[in-house]
């Protein structure tokens, strides 16, 4: 094999070709991108990652698949890129950094086809090459049934104002989540009023959810406004009754989130964190330490909801949702308000069975149901270590 050279994994003879695209041509050309990812999608293909001097793999239920036989080199990606970004997305990445966007296919007037893209730049071979990431979204936003959402979550999930967060690793599912709450909400019989979300990119729209008693307008980050703590404070010039934000990921968003609690509104958000303990851990910690007082019990004074979710592989496929969630009631906040905020973590881990439930109780139940294996019960029951020693144990009895 020469140096420099796209190496493919896949072995005449061995590999079964007829899982690969049909139509892959030799060269790559922009005309061929559309094609290809709506063949993806036919194969219920929830990611797809293009990636310099691999193949195309496509995400089926959890497990990656090749979707091409040959691997994609630097002119196929040049192609590609152009056609989801533009000619301008190799500057940004030379210039050091990453691209969100949103890419969309319409195949008739009526029908789209919409996907969140990630471009970065990586190391390939030796040298500068690309990997993007597309995640497939749905047409329109599943419903809270659709997903199986506890009736405990869906009944606590619309305050009067406050903040409620939706928690979880990357590919959880959290947006997902979300956008079926926010669907629960403008369908709900008295509507959901003026709605606003702040997105990064959007990546469910609601044109297809009708009510006569919802307003839903939507923003996407950095393109429409620079930042979410801007999205925020523009929110609170325009009069919602709710405001969406796509993500609390630094102090200046989660300090203008609380604010918009305090003043009346109601929020949701998103936190890359697991557990609702974490939650507030992190949020807490986010601010520095002549603030943190103030802002912590701020905090407390508007949480609602926190629900953390993750997603593993169910028995016979597919993936099943695990969440662990908690209602912070008048009683809750009054008791934590009572406390330092460094005892709160330790405190919410007591008190989550009360208000709530646990991931151990989560996958306990999805595991008695037959929904899932026993080692994802054992891991998130008792944890990645705990798991561990059990599994050894059981094959020294064995």
């Amino acid at each position: 094999m020469e140096a420099g050279r796209p190496v493919s994994l896949l072995k005449k003879g061995i590999d079964d070709l007829k899982l690969t695209w049909p139509g892959e041509p030799d060269r790559f050309l922009e005309a061929h991108v559309d094609p290809f990812l709506l063949w993806c999608v036919s194969r219920n293909a929830s990611d797809i990652t293009f990636q310099t001097n691999r193949s195309v793999y496509s995400e089926i239920y959890g497990v990656l698949y090749p979707a091409t036989y040959r691997s994609i080199d630097g002119a196929d990606m040049a192609a590609i890129i152009t056609r989801i970004y533009g000619a301008e997305a190799l500057a940004i990445l030379a210039g050091g950094s990453d691209i969100d966007l949103s890419y969309e296919i319409m195949t008739d007037r009526f029908t789209r086809t919409r996907f969140r893209v990630n471009i970065t730049a990586i190391l390939a071979s030796g040298r500068d090459g690309i990997q993007i990431t597309m995640r497939v979204l749905p047409q329109s936003p599943p419903t809270m049934k659709q997903l199986g959402v506890e009736e405990d979550i869906i009944k606590n999930w619309r305050p009067r104002q406050g903040l409620v967060l939706i928690t979880g690793p990357t590919g959880s599912g959290k947006s997902t989540l979300l956008a079926a709450g926010i669907r629960m909400l403008i369908e709900s019989l008295h509507g959901c009023g003026k709605l606003l979300t702040y997105e990064a990119p959007i990546e469910f729209t609601y044109d297809s959810v009708m009510s006569r008693r919802s307003l839903v307008a939507q923003t996407e980050i950095p393109r429409h406004l620079p930042t979410f703590a801007a999205g925020v404070r523009n929110a609170l010039r325009r009069k919602p009754e709710i405001i969406l934000v796509g993500e609390a990921r630094d102090k200046e968003t989660i300090a203008a989130a609380i604010e918009a609690g305090q003043t009346g509104h109601l929020v949701y958000s998103t936190v890359h964190t697991t557990g609702v303990a974490a939650t507030i851990r992190r949020m807490v910690s986010s601010f520095d330490g002549s603030e943190r007082t103030e802002r912590a019990f701020s905090l407390m004074e508007t949480m609602r909801l926190i629900v953390t979710q993750t997603l593993v592989p169910k028995i016979g496929g597919g993936r099943q949702a695990l969440r662990e969630y908690m209602a912070f009631t008048e009683e809750v906040r009054e008791h934590m308000l009572s406390l330092h905020f460094d005892q709160w973590p330790a405190e919410l881990m007591k008190m989550v069975p009360k208000y709530g439930k646990t991931m151990e109780q989560s996958a306990r139940e999805a595991y008695e149901a037959g929904l899932i294996d026993r080692r994802y019960y054992l891991l998130y029951a008792h944890g990645t270590k705990a798991a561990a020693e059990q599994e050894d144990k059981e094959k020294h009895d064995e």
